[in-house]
């Protein structure tokens, strides 16, 4: 048998520890899809020289609400508070639906 060649990329690495366990799949996109949200947020903000504290202030909320929005575990984002932030970054928010990899 062949052995599998050695990698560092923590995605690789993670996708031979799953294989085909559809479940744990499915939990990693969906942990992946926040991790991603938190990022686009803290990349829009900071790309436009705020603080939390100051985007808090633009779409009328907390620095703590913004600073929870910004982590990658936190479940609650919604679209209506990514609609809020979108505007006060003077950015136009878009959600797409694509095809997953067991769509391939």
């Amino acid at each position: 048998m062949a052995r599998a060649k050695k990698t560092s990329d923590a995605l690789k690495v993670i996708d031979r520890m799953v294989g085909d366990d559809a479940e744990l799949r499915a939990m990693i996109n969906e942990e992946r899809a926040g991790a991603d949200i938190a990022q686009l947020i803290y990349d829009a903000r900071t790309r436009a020289g705020l603080t939390q504290q100051q985007l808090a202030e633009r779409i009328g909320t907390s620095q703590p609400t913004i600073a929870r929005l910004e982590d990658a575990d936190y479940d609650g984002h919604s679209l209506g508070m990514l609609r809020r932030i979108a505007a006060a970054l003077k950015l136009r928010l878009e959600v797409r639906l694509v095809p997953g990899p067991e769509a391939a």
